[in-house]
């Protein structure tokens, strides 16, 4: 696991919208995962930034979804397939067509897990999965104690993620109860794990995550298992880490040609 500590949200989202520029200038049908939430906005902001200027072709590129609510229709403002559709494909001047998502208003839900699981691996998997970390450690929505081997599935959201959810909601009530996630062994077979993660909030969280114990009480420790996994972290997000130094003086003495 490789961490960098980056001043702000702005370097953090730039710096990660280089690698998956530079991915894609090396893979132009490249599969990328994405996450929502206002975390990522920078990486998407500074991404589409770059096609707009004719840095990168990302016109073959494909788009994948890291988790979906259960019982909204997908033309919901607030279903995640239409968030992603806003904040990422449509600036990146792609089509729905380049989209691949599970269906949160299938009627057997269990299946479209299934069929969402089978079509990455169809897709020839992830080659780079965006994701946040949750305050209490969580990835996707894989909350604490999910297991570390776990596909994609139904997953109930706790009272608190449902709060947190609420401001883009009208109404608390109108927040679904339930999520199609991606489980954490699905997440872990992407070939290349970015999470960024800021603000003083996720600290604690990061902390335990990085330097912790890998357990599925703390669902993020489960990068450290994986073999390309890259955590980027603003100051205030690094400020309980207890390498912190070791970590800026890796990044700074790593070679260029290694990229992120």
């Amino acid at each position: 696991m490789e961490v960098v500590i980056v001043p702000d949200a702005t370097a953090g989202g730039e710096l990660i919208a280089e690698a998956i520029a530079s991915l894609v200038r090396r893979k132009p049908d490249a599969l990328l995962g994405v996450a929502t939430g206002s975390t990522p906005l920078p990486i998407y902001e500074a991404l589409a930034g770059k096609v707009r200027a004719g840095a990168v072709d990302a016109s073959r590129a494909r788009i994948c979804q890291l988790d979906e609510y259960v019982g909204l229709p997908a033309g919901h403002p607030e279903s995640y397939r239409s968030v992603v559709l806003r904040e990422v494909v449509e600036p990146l001047g792609l089509n729905e067509s380049s989209f691949i998502g599970p269906d949160g208003s299938a009627e057997d839900v269990q299946a479209a897990c299934e069929a969402y699981d089978r079509a990455l691996s169809e897709a020839g998997g992830v080659d780079l999965q965006l994701l946040g970390i949750g305050t209490d450690g969580h990835i996707g929505f894989n909350e604490p104690c999910s297991s570390l081997a776990s596909r994609t599935r139904i997953k109930t959201l706790t009272r608190q993620t449902r709060a947190d959810n609420a401001r883009f909601f009208d109404s608390p009530d109108e927040v679904p109860h339930h999520v199609i996630t991606q489980g954490i062994g699905t997440i872990l077979e992407a070939r290349h794990l970015v999470l960024l993660a800021t603000g003083e909030g996720k600290a604690e969280a990061v902390a335990q995550s990085v330097e912790g114990p890998v357990a599925a009480l703390v669902p993020a420790s489960a990068l450290q298992l994986h073999r390309h996994a890259t955590v980027v972290v603003d100051e205030a997000a690094a400020s309980k880490l207890k390498l912190a130094d070791y970590f800026r003086a890796t990044y700074a003495a790593k070679p260029a040609w290694q990229g992120l």
